[in-house]
């Protein structure tokens, strides 16, 4: 329990013991999508503050964003705009006067609104309208049912970027952790310690940071000259570790993508998908940490295939135990204390509370009642562990299966149990980062399983094969429906029977003669 950095001085939830392996924390109902949005939030208020990626003391991060209210009113809360513009087509001066009377009584959360200054900007009604109607089209995860208040658009520049608020008629807005749950200020700390920060923020500030860009400019249209910015200072999350390799490894695929020709904006659903692979792979290689399992950890894909094959079989159960993980390394992480000196030491069933409430912030103070019911200190352990894992199937424990249907990595498609099986959007991704412009196949599949544990072909399969669980042509099938789906994509030629190529269409190095 001492490789971890300290945790916060206050603990405002019941126990300390998810945020202990994984942070503070991993977020299921924040999407891959809204965990880039959060990150992107933390990011540009510490590059108005000058302190982006730089950490003077380990989580301690603390932030202001914007709450850009008349933004988010004018966009998302403004159900009559289409029927006035339709109604007054001809009509500016009354399509703004009905406009207005209709936001002055339906906008919420700005004190004395007052939306005259749009009038000045886009002097045809009909104008204003459209441009707002293109932004909405933009809205992240647009077939969503989120409240108003926790919309967003695409990230063009920084003045599409603002908090998860919960707004309500005649009261002060108040921040929210419902979708902007943490998950993005832990990508941050991540990329902040990965020390390649200053790379990743050059390239940032020159597409989704940049305030010249025209479409962010068109997004400023809509915002008052002068704003109060209702936000107010946020704590950031808990990162529990200083230096991990899973930091530059995400960095490298941040880079690989920023630093290639794909143009700014068309990488930005290519970097929400690679940082969900490689939470994912903090996840569960944390877990594996605690269990003290030293083996590398390996996903089994299954390229769909039109019948059912042995591969789906084992890329299923590979899913499944991967998703029991996390689970194992919660009652792994509790009943660690029974080993030390200080348990040993121990008489009574006080002295234990006494201890768990050192070592886990459990039971609280308030809740002691619940715990009455033991009968000694191990029948303690067993009621702080189920009263763990109970509170880890809230949010944690569903996080590897979420992320990995949102960013097109695990699927049910064609079977009753989730496997991996990644789709199109993923795997043009993992070219993008792996090849740098062009690569041999069979080298290709080689960086997958070097790089995240990727069994897609026969010769990274031979542990499986020898041990009879599944034989080599099963895997050659399988590597052969990867090498057709990548030609279908473009991703992919082949120059002879012998000799076939993937081609990363933005690759940033220089072109060999083949």
């Amino acid at each position: 329990m001492n490789n971890r950095l300290p945790r916060p001085t206050q603990v405002d939830s019941d126990m300390w013991v998810d945020e202990a392996i994984w942070g503070h924390r991993l977020y299921d109902e924040q999407t891959p999508w809204l965990c880039f949005m959060e990150f992107l939030n933390v990011l540009q208020a510490e590059t108005d503050s000058g302190r982006a990626f730089f950490e003077a003391e380990p989580n301690k991060l603390a932030y202001l964003p914007q709450s850009r209210l008349y933004l988010r009113n004018i966009l998302f809360n403004n159900p009559q705009l289409t029927l006035i513009a339709s109604r007054y087509k001809h009509n500016d001066k009354e399509a703004w006067s009905q406009w207005y009377k209709a936001m002055g009584k339906g906008q919420a959360g700005i004190i004395n609104a007052d939306f005259t200054y749009l009038e000045k900007r886009f002097p045809k009604f009909e104008d204003f309208a459209l441009v707002v109607q293109f932004l909405r089209e933009t809205t992240i995860e647009g077939d969503n049912n989120k409240r108003w208040s926790s919309q967003f658009i695409f990230p063009y520049g920084p003045n599409c970027l603002y908090e998860d608020l919960n707004v309500k008629e005649n009261k002060t807005p108040t921040n929210d952790r419902r979708f902007f749950g943490r998950t993005g200020e832990l990508l941050y700390l991540m990329l902040a310690r990965s020390g390649k920060g200053s790379r990743i923020l050059k390239s940032l500030q020159n597409s989704v940071l940049n305030p010249t860009n025209k479409f962010n400019r068109l997004v400023a249209a809509l915002e008052p000259s002068e704003t109060i910015n209702s936000s107010t200072v946020k704590p950031g999350g808990y990162l529990p570790y200083l230096n991990l390799p899973e930091y530059q490894a995400l960095a490298d695929d941040w880079l690989s993508l920023l630093e290639s020709d794909i143009p700014n904006y068309d990488a930005i659903p290519h970097l929400v998908n690679i940082t969900g692979l490689h939470m994912i792979l903090y996840s569960l290689n944390r877990a594996k940490a605690v269990l003290q399992e030293d083996k590398k950890i390996t996903f089994i894909l299954e390229i769909v295939s039109p019948k059912k094959t042995i591969i789906r079989e084992l890329s299923s159960d590979s899913f499944t135990e991967h998703n029991n993980l996390s689970r194992k390394a919660i009652e792994a992480y509790i009943r660690q204390v029974v080993y030390t000196e200080e348990w040993e030491q121990i008489t009574d069933i006080s002295e234990a509370i006494s201890l768990l409430k050192n070592e886990y912030v459990w039971p609280k103070d308030n809740k002691e009642s619940e715990i009455e019911s033991a009968n000694s200190p191990e029948d303690l352990i067993d009621k702080f562990v189920s009263a763990a894992i109970n509170r880890h199937k809230q949010h944690v424990d569903k996080f590897h299966s979420v992320w990995g249907k949102e960013i097109g990595f695990s699927s049910r498609r064609g079977s009753r149990r989730l496997r991996y099986a990644p789709q199109d959007m993923l795997l043009k991704s993992l070219v993008l980062c792996v090849v740098p412009k062009r690569m041999e196949f069979q080298d290709f599949l080689d960086k997958l399983y070097e790089k995240y544990g990727f069994i897609i072909g026969d010769k990274q399969a031979v542990e499986l094969t020898e041990a009879g669980r599944a034989d080599l042509e099963a895997f050659s099938d399988n590597s052969r429906r990867l090498e057709q789906r990548l030609a279908s994509m473009g991703l992919l030629r082949r120059l002879s029977d012998a000799c076939a190529y993937v081609e990363n269409p933005f690759g940033i190095q220089e072109e060999t003669i083949l």
